[in-house]
């Protein structure tokens, strides 16, 4: 692992300011975040602070927050977040060497991937695929990217990439990650809704809510619980009476 976990100084506390005032956000800040795994499943609804809190890891570490692959000059014109500014990071001995330009490792975002993938394969980027993002479907111009680019040592952060992905994907994508991390230079921190990505193997799974962060069996996640009443009775949910 690179990261034993993440803690906010107390000097950097803001209670009443944007994104401090989001429970899982006020737990970290009040009680940092230790990971246990080299795969931490940050699961949540909207608006639970996951993606917040991934984004400001990526800043934290030193990869672009617009997304793609690390080790290379920092190209955001962007300032960094509240939170980002904020965090720091518990790096192991392994981790203490994956800084600035050796920052290696992978940041999909969901909010700017499509922007990134149709940049990085239009540069001819090694990695990122053979054909273009704009020539491929969303789903498969993220394959190409995971499939490319997830070989090396480093901290790689996905935000909802399974959004684009069929089921069969999605399980290929589980699959790579349980692969890139059994070397034991490589984590991985995922934010998702996905009960199949929550469901790998080892992993840690955290639930953002209300009352802030807990890790919980997949068995009790609260989506799974929801997912398995659908699964079972659909047209119960669309019933009227």
């Amino acid at each position: 692992m690179l990261i034993e976990g993440v803690y906010v100084p107390e000097s950097a506390h803001e209670p009443g300011r944007w994104p401090f005032t989001v429970p899982a956000v006020r737990h970290v800040a009040r009680h940092g975040l230790r990971f246990t795994s080299p795969i931490t499943v940050l699961m949540g609804g909207n608006g639970t602070g996951k993606s917040t809190l991934l984004e400001a890891i990526a800043e934290s570490y030193g990869l672009d927050v617009r997304g793609g692959h690390g080790g290379r000059r920092y190209g955001s014109t962007l300032g960094r977040s509240v939170l980002g500014e904020a965090l720091r990071l518990h790096r192991t001995g392994v981790g203490s060497g994956f800084t600035r330009r050796n920052a290696k490792g992978f940041f999909l975002r969901a909010e700017t991937a499509h922007g990134m993938l149709e940049y990085m394969t239009g540069m001819g980027m090694p990695g990122y695929g053979d054909r273009p993002a704009a020539e491929v479907s969303h789903g498969e111009s993220y394959l190409q990217a995971v499939f490319g680019r997830f070989t090396e040592p480093g901290l790689y952060l996905l935000d909802e990439a399974e959004g684009p992905l069929s089921f069969e994907s999605t399980l290929s994508l589980a699959y790579r990650l349980v692969d890139l991390v059994r070397r034991g230079d490589a984590q991985v921190v995922y934010s998702t809704h996905s009960p199949v990505i929550a469901a790998i193997p080892g992993a840690q799974v955290l639930q953002l809510d209300e009352d802030g962060v807990a890790e919980v069996e997949w068995e009790r996640l609260e989506l799974v619980g929801l997912w398995r009443r659908f699964l079972d009775a659909p047209g119960r949910f669309f019933d009227e009476g």
